[in-house]
């Protein structure tokens, strides 16, 4: 049986909108987590100030998604991390269409799936 903790995406995103409204980011991720069924446990966002970037997280049952920005340069950082099999397509999607960035770059990744080395005891 081959150990899958989950799907990592990391999406970056590049003249987008909204980079420096913690409130509007809030309910971006927010939504972008029910769109794939995920459990929301907590979120906290940060603003550095009026035209400047966001940090925020919201912390799923399921793992987490994250954002930083720099609105000054129109990009954002982007970062979905869901455990067991759950689609996380509709919520890239979902993020892709809120965000509008002129250009984006989605990676994908299956946790725990190279080196199966066994953990210690």
């Amino acid at each position: 049986m081959q150990f899958a903790p989950g799907t990592h995406v990391l999406l970056d995103v590049h003249s987008a909108r909204h980079l420096d409204d913690a409130d509007r980011l809030e309910a971006v991720l927010r939504a972008a987590a029910d769109s794939i069924g995920a459990t929301v446990i907590t979120a906290h966002f940060h603003s550095f100030g009026t035209g400047s970037g966001v940090t925020g997280v919201v912390l799923l049952r399921e793992s987490h998604i994250s954002v930083h920005t720099w609105p000054e340069t129109g990009y954002a950082a982007l970062d979905l991390f869901v455990c067991g099999d759950m689609d996380v397509e509709p919520a890239i999607a979902l993020l892709i269409d809120a965000l509008r960035p002129a250009a984006h770059d989605v990676r994908r990744m299956a946790r725990g799936q190279s080196n199966q080395v066994a953990q210690p005891s």
